[in-house]
């Protein structure tokens, strides 16, 4: 049974789910975690401003550590509050992005049953490390870019400090690699991301769409 099969659209405008995949893992405690909470709150603040993002976005969170927990499922700002992240354990990444997977076919599912257009929903995992040893990341890898070939997701991945982008790189497709923050720059990442989905949810199907210039958070950047 599809876990959103008992909801009710609060519209039949075009949707577009974004599942933010979120590392909470101990070495993102201090500095990191409350740069984090603090971009997620502006990026919350930024889509609810925006009528049309706010009609049409579905935001979802997941959390990883040691555990995988789905704190927000997808659905639009004005039904939930965006919630405090707090660090703890290890790095269960591999788990978190097959969960978010799963939760976007759900989704979609959904969207089919309950006659709502879509546009392709987008999976951003943000992560500081490298995942546990009991993470099976070639199979990952192996899921994010056949989901991408068919079109089922975008997946976009943001190393944040030491980060291992060489396993970020092997997980990403290659029409979208991995990009490393500069610095510990989330709320201008965010920013970055309610403009980009602004962007998509003001287009229409077949529409070329010109992603906002990443470089005030992304390193390495040039035109």
């Amino acid at each position: 049974m599809n876990a959103f099969s008992v909801q009710t659209p609060d519209n039949y405008q075009q949707k577009c789910c974004c599942i933010l995949v979120l590392d909470v893992s101990g070495s993102m405690d201090g500095q990191p975690i409350d740069e984090l909470n603090s971009g997620l709150q502006d990026f919350y603040n930024e889509i609810k401003q925006d009528t049309t993002t706010a009609d049409r976005l579905e935001v979802g969170i997941i959390e990883f550590s040691d555990q995988v927990v789905t704190l927000v499922d997808p659905t639009l700002v004005e039904n939930f509050d965006m919630p405090i992240l707090n660090c703890k354990g290890t790095t269960k990444m591999a788990d978190a992005v097959e969960e978010a997977i799963k939760v976007v076919r759900a989704k979609k599912d959904w969207y089919k049953q309950t006659g709502q257009p879509y546009y392709r929903p987008w999976i951003i995992l943000m992560t500081d490390g490298a995942p546990d040893a009991d993470q099976n990341m070639n199979a990952l890898a192996n899921e994010i870019q056949l989901g991408v070939a068919k079109k089922e997701f975008f997946f976009f991945a943001v190393g944040i400090g030491n980060a291992d982008m060489n396993m970020l790189q092997s997980i990403s497709d290659s029409g979208m690699p991995p990009a490393p923050m500069k610095g510990l720059k989330f709320s201008e990442f965010f920013q970055w991301l309610s403009a980009s989905m602004s962007t998509i949810t003001s287009s229409k199907e077949g529409d070329k769409v010109n992603m906002p210039n990443p470089s005030s958070w992304m390193n390495g950047f040039s035109i």
